[in-house]
Protein backbone atom coordinates (compact mmCIF):
# COMPACT_ATOMS: atom_id res chain seq x y z
CA UNK A 1 0.00 0.00 0.00
CA UNK A 2 1.28 3.47 -0.92
CA UNK A 3 2.26 5.71 1.99
CA UNK A 4 1.53 9.42 1.65
CA UNK A 5 2.97 12.45 3.36
CA UNK A 6 0.12 14.32 5.01
CA UNK A 7 0.05 17.84 6.44
CA UNK A 8 -2.99 18.52 8.63
CA UNK A 9 -4.42 21.35 10.70
CA UNK A 10 -3.80 20.58 14.36
CA UNK A 11 -7.46 21.39 15.15
CA UNK A 12 -8.81 18.47 13.11
CA UNK A 13 -9.63 15.94 15.85
CA UNK A 14 -8.26 12.38 15.65
CA UNK A 15 -6.61 13.22 12.33
CA UNK A 16 -3.30 11.51 13.10
CA UNK A 17 -5.01 8.36 14.32
CA UNK A 18 -7.56 8.15 11.51
CA UNK A 19 -5.05 8.81 8.71
CA UNK A 20 -2.27 6.64 10.20
CA UNK A 21 -2.96 3.80 7.79
CA UNK A 22 -2.84 6.13 4.80
CA UNK A 23 0.42 7.91 5.54
CA UNK A 24 2.61 9.90 7.88
CA UNK A 25 0.74 12.82 9.43
CA UNK A 26 2.30 16.08 10.58
CA UNK A 27 0.00 18.56 12.31
CA UNK A 28 0.51 22.31 11.97
CA UNK A 29 -1.04 25.64 12.90
CA UNK A 30 -3.53 26.09 10.08
CA UNK A 31 -3.60 29.87 10.23
CA UNK A 32 0.20 30.09 9.95
CA UNK A 33 0.68 27.35 7.35
CA UNK A 34 3.28 28.22 4.71
CA UNK A 35 4.26 26.86 1.33
CA UNK A 36 7.61 25.81 2.79
CA UNK A 37 5.84 23.33 5.08
CA UNK A 38 4.29 21.62 2.04
CA UNK A 39 7.46 20.88 0.09
CA UNK A 40 7.17 17.13 0.72
CA UNK A 41 3.38 16.88 1.12
CA UNK A 42 1.03 14.75 -0.96
CA UNK A 43 -2.13 15.54 1.00
CA UNK A 44 -3.19 18.77 2.72
CA UNK A 45 -5.99 18.69 5.30
CA UNK A 46 -7.32 22.05 6.48
CA UNK A 47 -10.10 23.90 8.26
CA UNK A 48 -11.61 27.25 7.33
CA UNK A 49 -8.73 29.36 8.70
CA UNK A 50 -6.36 28.31 5.89
CA UNK A 51 -6.59 30.04 2.53
CA UNK A 52 -5.69 27.38 -0.03
CA UNK A 53 -4.68 28.99 -3.31
CA UNK A 54 -1.80 29.43 -5.75
CA UNK A 55 0.22 31.39 -3.20
CA UNK A 56 0.19 28.41 -0.82
CA UNK A 57 0.40 25.49 -3.26
CA UNK A 58 2.54 26.66 -6.19
CA UNK A 59 5.77 24.69 -6.34
CA UNK A 60 4.56 21.99 -3.92
CA UNK A 61 3.77 18.34 -4.72
CA UNK A 62 0.33 18.50 -3.07
CA UNK A 63 -2.11 16.54 -5.22
CA UNK A 64 -5.14 16.44 -2.92
CA UNK A 65 -6.68 19.00 -0.55
CA UNK A 66 -9.53 18.31 1.86
CA UNK A 67 -11.24 20.66 4.27
CA UNK A 68 -12.98 19.24 7.33
CA UNK A 69 -15.66 21.92 7.07
CA UNK A 70 -18.97 22.54 5.33
CA UNK A 71 -17.81 25.75 3.66
CA UNK A 72 -15.31 25.95 0.82
CA UNK A 73 -14.86 29.70 0.36
CA UNK A 74 -11.29 29.37 1.68
CA UNK A 75 -10.42 27.03 -1.20
CA UNK A 76 -9.54 28.44 -4.62
CA UNK A 77 -11.38 25.67 -6.41
CA UNK A 78 -10.73 27.11 -9.86
CA UNK A 79 -6.99 26.99 -9.19
CA UNK A 80 -7.17 23.46 -7.78
CA UNK A 81 -9.09 22.10 -10.74
CA UNK A 82 -6.98 23.96 -13.31
CA UNK A 83 -3.87 22.32 -11.82
CA UNK A 84 -5.36 18.82 -11.47
CA UNK A 85 -5.33 18.96 -7.68
CA UNK A 86 -8.16 16.94 -6.19
CA UNK A 87 -10.26 18.45 -3.44
CA UNK A 88 -13.02 17.51 -1.04
CA UNK A 89 -15.03 19.08 1.75
CA UNK A 90 -17.27 17.71 4.49
CA UNK A 91 -20.77 18.95 3.63
CA UNK A 92 -23.20 18.56 6.47
CA UNK A 93 -20.64 17.26 8.96
CA UNK A 94 -21.42 19.87 11.60
CA UNK A 95 -24.83 21.05 10.42
CA UNK A 96 -26.61 19.64 13.47
CA UNK A 97 -24.08 21.40 15.71
CA UNK A 98 -24.92 24.76 14.13
CA UNK A 99 -28.64 24.08 14.52
CA UNK A 100 -28.02 23.29 18.21
CA UNK A 101 -26.23 26.66 18.49
CA UNK A 102 -29.25 28.47 17.07
CA UNK A 103 -31.65 26.60 19.35
CA UNK A 104 -29.50 27.46 22.37
CA UNK A 105 -29.74 31.14 21.38
CA UNK A 106 -33.53 30.79 21.13
CA UNK A 107 -33.59 29.36 24.66
CA UNK A 108 -31.18 31.90 26.15
CA UNK A 109 -32.80 35.07 24.74
CA UNK A 110 -35.59 36.03 27.09
CA UNK A 111 -39.10 35.46 25.73
CA UNK A 112 -37.98 34.40 22.26
CA UNK A 113 -38.97 30.75 22.49
CA UNK A 114 -42.39 31.77 23.78
CA UNK A 115 -42.84 34.19 20.87
CA UNK A 116 -41.84 31.67 18.24
CA UNK A 117 -44.00 28.89 19.62
CA UNK A 118 -46.97 31.26 19.73
CA UNK A 119 -47.09 32.86 16.30
CA UNK A 120 -43.57 34.01 15.47
CA UNK A 121 -41.67 33.46 12.23
CA UNK A 122 -38.08 32.46 11.54
CA UNK A 123 -36.48 33.61 8.31
CA UNK A 124 -33.68 31.40 7.01
CA UNK A 125 -31.14 32.74 4.50
CA UNK A 126 -29.46 29.76 2.82
CA UNK A 127 -31.17 26.38 2.61
CA UNK A 128 -28.11 24.15 2.38
CA UNK A 129 -27.27 21.51 4.97
CA UNK A 130 -27.63 23.83 7.96
CA UNK A 131 -30.62 25.83 6.78
CA UNK A 132 -32.50 22.70 5.74
CA UNK A 133 -31.93 20.98 9.08
CA UNK A 134 -32.87 24.10 11.01
CA UNK A 135 -36.10 24.24 9.01
CA UNK A 136 -36.81 20.58 9.77
CA UNK A 137 -36.41 20.97 13.51
CA UNK A 138 -38.33 24.22 13.71
CA UNK A 139 -41.14 22.74 11.63
CA UNK A 140 -41.28 19.77 13.98
CA UNK A 141 -41.74 22.27 16.81
CA UNK A 142 -44.57 23.94 14.92
CA UNK A 143 -42.61 27.15 14.30
CA UNK A 144 -43.38 28.91 11.02
CA UNK A 145 -40.41 29.40 8.68
CA UNK A 146 -39.79 31.32 5.48
CA UNK A 147 -36.55 31.07 3.52
CA UNK A 148 -34.44 32.66 0.80
CA UNK A 149 -32.02 30.76 -1.40
CA UNK A 150 -31.81 31.80 -5.06
CA UNK A 151 -29.64 28.78 -5.87
CA UNK A 152 -32.35 26.23 -5.03
CA UNK A 153 -35.39 25.38 -7.14
CA UNK A 154 -38.42 26.96 -5.39
CA UNK A 155 -40.32 23.71 -5.93
CA UNK A 156 -37.96 21.92 -3.56
CA UNK A 157 -39.11 23.79 -0.46
CA UNK A 158 -42.54 25.41 -0.17
CA UNK A 159 -41.17 28.02 2.23
CA UNK A 160 -38.80 29.60 -0.32
CA UNK A 161 -39.55 33.21 -1.19
CA UNK A 162 -37.85 36.54 -1.78
CA UNK A 163 -35.27 38.09 0.50
CA UNK A 164 -37.39 41.09 1.48
CA UNK A 165 -40.04 38.78 2.94
CA UNK A 166 -37.46 36.79 4.89
CA UNK A 167 -36.00 39.97 6.36
CA UNK A 168 -39.42 40.81 7.84
CA UNK A 169 -39.38 37.70 10.05
CA UNK A 170 -39.10 37.90 13.83
CA UNK A 171 -35.78 36.04 13.67
CA UNK A 172 -33.34 36.13 10.75
CA UNK A 173 -30.89 33.21 10.64
CA UNK A 174 -28.01 33.51 8.18
CA UNK A 175 -26.57 30.24 6.85
CA UNK A 176 -25.47 31.22 3.36
CA UNK A 177 -22.01 30.33 2.02
CA UNK A 178 -19.80 33.32 1.28
CA UNK A 179 -19.60 34.23 -2.42
CA UNK A 180 -18.57 37.46 -4.09
CA UNK A 181 -19.23 36.57 -7.74
CA UNK A 182 -22.04 35.10 -9.79
CA UNK A 183 -25.65 36.17 -10.14
CA UNK A 184 -26.38 36.09 -6.41
CA UNK A 185 -23.28 37.03 -4.37
CA UNK A 186 -23.74 36.76 -0.61
CA UNK A 187 -20.94 39.17 0.34
CA UNK A 188 -22.58 41.98 2.37
CA UNK A 189 -25.99 40.58 1.52
CA UNK A 190 -27.19 42.45 4.58
CA UNK A 191 -25.73 45.84 3.74
CA UNK A 192 -26.50 49.18 5.35
CA UNK A 193 -29.66 49.67 3.30
CA UNK A 194 -31.15 46.27 4.10
CA UNK A 195 -30.15 46.48 7.76
CA UNK A 196 -31.84 49.85 8.10
CA UNK A 197 -35.16 48.35 6.96
CA UNK A 198 -35.22 45.58 9.57
CA UNK A 199 -38.25 45.73 11.86
CA UNK A 200 -38.07 46.71 15.49
CA UNK A 201 -37.61 43.71 17.78
CA UNK A 202 -35.95 41.54 15.14
CA UNK A 203 -33.32 39.01 16.21
CA UNK A 204 -30.39 38.58 13.78
CA UNK A 205 -28.32 35.40 14.09
CA UNK A 206 -25.24 34.87 11.93
CA UNK A 207 -23.68 31.42 12.28
CA UNK A 208 -22.61 31.17 8.63
CA UNK A 209 -19.94 33.52 7.30
CA UNK A 210 -19.05 36.87 8.83
CA UNK A 211 -19.01 38.93 5.64
CA UNK A 212 -22.60 38.03 4.73
CA UNK A 213 -23.36 40.99 7.02
CA UNK A 214 -21.59 44.30 6.51
CA UNK A 215 -20.07 44.37 10.00
CA UNK A 216 -19.32 48.11 9.91
CA UNK A 217 -22.91 48.88 8.93
CA UNK A 218 -24.24 46.57 11.64
CA UNK A 219 -22.04 48.26 14.25
CA UNK A 220 -23.36 51.68 13.25
CA UNK A 221 -26.94 50.42 13.25
CA UNK A 222 -26.66 48.90 16.73
CA UNK A 223 -25.16 52.14 18.04
CA UNK A 224 -28.30 53.96 16.89
CA UNK A 225 -31.00 51.40 17.68
CA UNK A 226 -31.58 49.48 20.88
CA UNK A 227 -34.65 47.70 19.53
CA UNK A 228 -32.69 44.97 17.74
CA UNK A 229 -31.11 41.80 19.08
CA UNK A 230 -28.01 40.25 17.51
CA UNK A 231 -26.13 36.97 17.90
CA UNK A 232 -22.83 36.65 16.03
CA UNK A 233 -20.61 33.59 15.82
CA UNK A 234 -18.76 34.75 12.71
CA UNK A 235 -17.02 38.05 12.02
CA UNK A 236 -15.38 40.03 9.27
CA UNK A 237 -11.67 40.25 9.89
CA UNK A 238 -11.34 37.02 11.88
CA UNK A 239 -9.37 36.42 14.06
CA UNK A 240 -9.56 40.18 14.78
CA UNK A 241 -13.25 41.00 15.15
CA UNK A 242 -14.36 44.58 15.62
CA UNK A 243 -14.31 45.17 19.39
CA UNK A 244 -17.02 47.85 19.28
CA UNK A 245 -19.29 45.46 17.42
CA UNK A 246 -18.51 42.72 19.94
CA UNK A 247 -19.57 45.04 22.77
CA UNK A 248 -22.83 45.85 20.95
CA UNK A 249 -24.16 42.37 20.18
CA UNK A 250 -26.27 40.41 22.65
CA UNK A 251 -24.48 37.07 22.29
CA UNK A 252 -21.07 36.51 20.74
CA UNK A 253 -18.76 33.57 20.10
CA UNK A 254 -15.49 32.89 18.21
CA UNK A 255 -16.72 30.93 15.16
CA UNK A 256 -17.57 27.77 17.14
CA UNK A 257 -21.23 27.15 16.24
CA UNK A 258 -20.21 24.01 14.38
CA UNK A 259 -17.62 22.92 16.94
CA UNK A 260 -19.48 20.01 18.50
CA UNK A 261 -17.35 16.95 19.23
CA UNK A 262 -19.64 14.86 17.01
CA UNK A 263 -19.53 17.28 14.10
CA UNK A 264 -15.76 17.57 14.13
CA UNK A 265 -15.31 13.81 14.25
CA UNK A 266 -17.77 13.41 11.37
CA UNK A 267 -15.71 15.92 9.36
CA UNK A 268 -12.54 13.93 9.98
CA UNK A 269 -14.23 10.74 8.84
CA UNK A 270 -15.61 12.34 5.69
CA UNK A 271 -12.26 13.71 4.52
CA UNK A 272 -10.58 10.40 5.36
CA UNK A 273 -13.02 8.53 3.13
CA UNK A 274 -12.61 11.16 0.39
CA UNK A 275 -8.82 10.84 0.56
CA UNK A 276 -9.01 7.06 0.24
CA UNK A 277 -11.38 7.39 -2.71
CA UNK A 278 -9.15 9.88 -4.51
CA UNK A 279 -6.05 7.70 -4.20
CA UNK A 280 -7.97 4.44 -4.73
CA UNK A 281 -6.90 3.14 -1.33
CA UNK A 282 -8.91 0.73 0.77
CA UNK A 283 -10.17 2.54 3.89
CA UNK A 284 -9.09 1.21 7.25
CA UNK A 285 -12.03 -0.76 8.62
CA UNK A 286 -11.40 0.23 12.23
CA UNK A 287 -13.46 3.20 13.34
CA UNK A 288 -11.81 5.11 16.17
CA UNK A 289 -14.30 7.96 15.88
CA UNK A 290 -16.60 7.30 18.82
CA UNK A 291 -19.85 8.85 17.63
CA UNK A 292 -22.40 6.22 18.67
CA UNK A 293 -22.30 6.68 22.44
CA UNK A 294 -25.31 8.21 24.17
CA UNK A 295 -25.44 10.43 27.22
CA UNK A 296 -28.16 10.51 29.85
CA UNK A 297 -30.19 13.60 30.71
CA UNK A 298 -32.75 13.82 33.53
CA UNK A 299 -35.12 16.79 33.68
CA UNK A 300 -36.53 18.50 36.74
CA UNK A 301 -39.34 20.20 34.78
CA UNK A 302 -42.02 17.62 33.98
CA UNK A 303 -45.10 19.51 32.76
CA UNK A 304 -44.32 22.95 31.31
CA UNK A 305 -43.31 22.34 27.69
CA UNK A 306 -41.32 25.52 27.10
CA UNK A 307 -39.57 25.35 30.47
CA UNK A 308 -38.65 21.71 29.91
CA UNK A 309 -37.29 22.36 26.43
CA UNK A 310 -35.26 25.30 27.70
CA UNK A 311 -33.89 23.22 30.58
CA UNK A 312 -32.96 20.35 28.27
CA UNK A 313 -31.19 22.48 25.65
CA UNK A 314 -29.27 24.69 28.06
CA UNK A 315 -28.25 21.71 30.21
CA UNK A 316 -26.53 20.23 27.16
CA UNK A 317 -25.25 23.42 25.58
CA UNK A 318 -25.56 26.98 26.88
CA UNK A 319 -24.45 29.60 24.38
CA UNK A 320 -24.07 32.10 27.23
CA UNK A 321 -20.99 30.23 28.46
CA UNK A 322 -19.32 30.70 25.06
CA UNK A 323 -20.28 34.36 25.16
CA UNK A 324 -18.76 34.79 28.62
CA UNK A 325 -15.49 33.11 27.67
CA UNK A 326 -15.24 35.09 24.43
CA UNK A 327 -15.85 38.51 25.96
CA UNK A 328 -13.71 37.72 28.99
CA UNK A 329 -10.78 36.78 26.80
CA UNK A 330 -10.88 39.41 24.05
CA UNK A 331 -12.05 42.41 26.03
CA UNK A 332 -9.45 41.97 28.74
CA UNK A 333 -6.31 41.31 26.75
CA UNK A 334 -3.91 43.57 24.92
CA UNK A 335 -5.04 44.49 21.38
CA UNK A 336 -2.09 42.69 19.80
CA UNK A 337 -3.10 39.49 21.61
CA UNK A 338 -6.72 39.38 20.46
CA UNK A 339 -6.08 37.25 17.38
CA UNK A 340 -4.09 34.80 19.50
CA UNK A 341 -6.91 34.62 22.04
CA UNK A 342 -9.52 34.13 19.30
CA UNK A 343 -7.64 31.11 17.98
CA UNK A 344 -6.87 29.82 21.47
CA UNK A 345 -10.57 29.72 22.29
CA UNK A 346 -11.20 27.68 19.17
CA UNK A 347 -8.28 25.33 19.71
CA UNK A 348 -9.15 24.71 23.37
CA UNK A 349 -12.89 24.64 22.91
CA UNK A 350 -14.63 22.44 25.53
CA UNK A 351 -16.09 19.13 24.39
CA UNK A 352 -19.69 19.78 23.36
CA UNK A 353 -22.01 16.97 22.38
CA UNK A 354 -24.97 17.39 20.06
CA UNK A 355 -28.52 17.29 21.40
CA UNK A 356 -29.15 14.09 19.46
CA UNK A 357 -26.57 12.30 21.67
CA UNK A 358 -28.68 12.78 24.81
CA UNK A 359 -31.28 10.24 25.93
CA UNK A 360 -33.97 11.53 28.29
CA UNK A 361 -33.70 9.30 31.35
CA UNK A 362 -36.98 10.01 33.16
CA UNK A 363 -39.53 9.82 30.35
CA UNK A 364 -42.07 8.12 32.63
CA UNK A 365 -42.22 11.31 34.73
CA UNK A 366 -42.80 13.70 31.82
CA UNK A 367 -46.03 14.99 30.35
CA UNK A 368 -46.74 13.73 26.82
CA UNK A 369 -46.54 17.25 25.37
CA UNK A 370 -43.09 17.70 26.93
CA UNK A 371 -41.88 14.48 25.33
CA UNK A 372 -43.21 15.60 21.96
CA UNK A 373 -41.29 18.86 22.25
CA UNK A 374 -38.07 17.12 23.26
CA UNK A 375 -38.32 14.75 20.30
CA UNK A 376 -38.76 17.70 17.96
CA UNK A 377 -35.59 19.26 19.36
CA UNK A 378 -33.67 16.09 18.54
CA UNK A 379 -33.39 14.39 21.93
CA UNK A 380 -33.66 10.60 22.22
CA UNK A 381 -36.99 9.78 23.82
CA UNK A 382 -37.34 6.02 23.97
Amino acid sequence: MTRFTIIADENIPNVAQRFAGLGDVTTVNGRKLSSQQLQQADILLVRSVTQVDQHLLAGTPVSFVATATIGTDHLDIDYLEANNIGWASAPGCNANSVVDYVLSAFCRLQGLLELLLADGTVGIVGMGNVGHRLYQRLSNLGIRCIAYDPLIDPKRYPILGDLDAVLKADVICLHAPLTSTGAHPSFHLLDAERLADINSGTVIINAGRGAVIDNKALKELLSQRDDLCSVLDVWEGEPNPDMELLKSVDLASPHIAGYSHDGKLAGTEMIYQASCDFFSQRPDTIAPLETNDHLSLELTEHYNVIAAMREAVLSCYDIAQDDQRFRGSLLHCEPQQRAVEFDRLRKNYPVRRELSRYRIANLNELDAAVITGLKALGFICR
